[in-house]
């Protein structure tokens, strides 16, 4: 069975810095493409990351500079480290694990930048 679970969301101040995590089970892990997503409500669910299983790291421009991914296959885990966090950065976020036609998703964690 396929598990996804991400930890590390809360309620962080603007200008603060979180660090997510997503841990797989039952997969491959390092044969894995990697993203994170995010959405709010009555938004579509947007890419914010990805790293590749060769670990080319892509961000979408809106956090270039600000998040960092990384993948750690020894753990099976990959991370999203937000520094510098805007209120717009609010949202539920979910890892994604991709490997030609098999897609898995994690349950999300919320994150909140407010003051």
């Amino acid at each position: 069975q396929v598990q996804l679970v991400e930890s590390g969301g809360g309620l962080v101040q603007p200008g603060g810095s979180l660090r997510l995590s997503c841990a797989a089970s039952g997969i491959i892990f390092s044969s894995y493409a990697l993203r994170w997503y995010r959405q709010v409500p009555g938004k579509q669910r947007e890419l914010v990351a990805a790293i590749t299983s060769g670990g080319t790291k892509n961000y979408v421009d809106f956090v270039k500079g600000r998040f960092t991914i990384s993948r750690d296959n020894a753990k099976n885990t990959v991370y999203l480290q937000m520094n510098s966090l805007k209120p717009e950065d609010t949202a539920v976020y979910y890892c994604n694990a991709r490997l030609s036609d098999r897609e898995y998703w994690g349950q999300g964690t919320q994150v909140t930048v407010s003051s």
